[in-house]
């Protein structure tokens, strides 16, 4: 296992499935990383079948484990005190590779979008996200309707108050 980091979290949809799942990831180190559990909830099954699998990609040497698995610290808050804890987390190629062991109707879901995502950069040699990028434009929209509503503001205000003769 790797050395312990403090990793960045973020909130992440995976996947659309009948109902969206969204997990909280970390991102560390041009990848994302799960422990068994959110792993569990993101396939929809329980803790055991997930290290189940990921005992078996690491017995027969489909992933090392050396290189998929990582200590990092994460602070929880329990009751009214913190408490730090040295969780495992597993990388992005671990939560593929046990998502294409699990047998599960979220499971399905996930590689269902992974080989469409997986077919489309064959093809295309690119994937957009499709929703990312809409919301990426709805956000520069926004900015730039914001940023000329300050435009008119300075001028209706500080325009008077600086030249007065002119207002």
């Amino acid at each position: 296992m790797q050395a312990l980091t403090t990793p960045t979290s973020a909130n992440i949809l995976f996947y659309s499935a009948p109902q969206d799942v969204q997990i909280e990831v970390q991102y560390l180190d041009e990848t994302f990383w799960l422990t068994q559990k959110s792993m569990a909830e993101l396939f929809g099954v329980q803790s055991h079948t997930i290290n189940f699998h990921l005992k078996q990609i690491f017995e027969t040497g489909e992933l090392e484990q050396i290189s998929t698995t990582r200590k990092i610290r994460i602070v929880q808050q329990e009751g009214n005190r913190q408490v730090s804890r040295n969780l495992d987390f597993y990388n992005l190629d671990a939560i593929i590779t046990v998502g294409y062991r699990v047998n599960s109707r979220e499971a399905t879901q996930f590689r269902i979008w992974a080989t469409n995502t997986l077919r489309e950069f064959i093809i295309k040699g690119f994937v957009i996200d499709d929703q990312r990028l809409k919301q990426a434009v709805d956000f520069a929209t926004n900015i730039a309707k914001s940023t000329a509503c300050i435009k008119l503001n300075w001028l209706f205000f500080y325009i008077p108050n600086i030249f007065p003769k002119f207002a």
